[in-house]
């Protein structure tokens, strides 16, 4: 069953809001997948380098608020769709 309000009355429209979707989650994948590759290198260059100063998390932190809004994007939060 489809919601009347959710969809457009245009195919095209629908198949170019699908296409956006898909790139945004896929931008939203390689952005978490770039943290946690980040968060792999930064925890063992942190206990090699300085091991008596605890650092790695303060990168890790600041990135989640941009990593945050980047989920909220691609779940079309900043959408200015009337229902």
């Amino acid at each position: 069953m489809m919601m009347e309000g959710l969809m457009h009355p245009d195919p095209q429209a629908n198949a170019a809001d699908a296409q956006r979707s898909r790139q945004r989650r896929s931008a939203l994948i390689n952005h978490i997948l770039a943290y946690m590759a980040t968060a792999v290198v930064l925890v063992p260059v942190n206990f090699l380098l300085t091991p008596e100063t605890v650092w790695f998390y303060i990168p890790l932190v600041a990135w989640m608020a941009p990593l945050a809004l980047h989920v909220a994007y691609a779940m079309g939060m900043f959408d200015n769709k009337q229902p």
